[in-house]
């Protein structure tokens, strides 16, 4: 186990990020005795290059067990199904959904951007009994949220805007805005700052170097002020590392 990078569990698959010089031999024999010692586990994937394009799609390769790469997996007393080379999926991001949620009253309207197979938002409505809109781009990551909302039995609480955020022409105004962002070049504050009112919190999250967590809050900043809005910095947190000096920071902010 010492020559691997890393893993991460999705409920019957394990995905593993071998060292460049790992062995097709080693990488079977180590799959096959992660399959021996841990009975839940299924099947063994491996993750090829780095999760691209603005679907945010992962790319595996199968090593062994089981030939599926359909999911089951489950956290916060709720169940998602999914394909892992179809949509980006995070199970590190587990305490910070069910963290989020509990920030949530069951009378807050909320938005998720960038929703996927909607794990925030599945999570949130379950936890507060809130009403959530979520959004999401990709049709095949839809297609499982949907299904996935049935699976949690919360058909009556969330509701589906699919497609860019960018193109959606309706008027609605949110208590609650959550931004789990990938790492792309556009903020999308713009969108949040319109669905946006007075008193809207916002949970954004971005990426940076560990010492560069003021360039992100200074960015939102000069987002609010293109768009005329006042905002309160409520929090700013480490939500993860993703490389070495490298984090996933999450700002909450209040729109005034």
């Amino acid at each position: 186990m010492a020559k691997h990078r890393s893993f991460d569990f999705f409920g019957n698959i394990v995905v593993v990020n071998f060292c460049k010089d790992f062995k097709q031999k080693d990488k079977k024999k180590f799959a096959e005795k992660l399959l021996k010692q841990q009975r839940s586990i299924k099947t063994v994937l491996e993750k090829v290059g780095k999760v691209k394009g603005r679907l945010r799609k992962p790319t595996t390769k199968y090593i062994a067990g089981e030939k599926t790469k359909e999911v089951l997996y489950r956290e916060n007393d709720c169940v998602f199904r999914f394909n892992i080379d179809n949509t980006y999926f995070s199970p590190r991001l587990s305490n910070e959904r069910k963290e989020i949620a509990l920030k949530i009253k069951k009378k807050d309207r909320v938005l998720v951007m960038f929703a996927g197979v909607a794990p925030f938002s599945i999570v949130i409505a379950k936890k507060s009994g809130a009403k959530v809109v979520s959004n999401e781009i990709n049709r095949l990551a839809n297609k499982y949220a949907k299904l996935n909302v049935e699976l949690n039995k919360l058909k009556q609480k969330i509701e589906f805007w699919d497609g860019n955020v960018k193109k959606i022409k309706k008027k609605a105004k949110f208590d609650v805005i959550v931004m789990p962002r990938p790492q792309l070049k556009d903020s999308f504050l713009k969108q949040a700052f319109k669905f946006s009112k007075e008193g809207t919190r916002v949970y954004y999250y971005d990426f940076c170097d560990i010492k560069d967590k003021q360039v992100v809050v200074n960015k939102i900043k000069q987002e609010a002020k293109k768009a005329r809005k006042e905002i309160k910095i409520l929090k700013i947190k480490k939500a993860g590392e993703i490389a070495p000096y490298k984090i996933r920071l999450r700002v909450d902010f209040r729109v005034n």
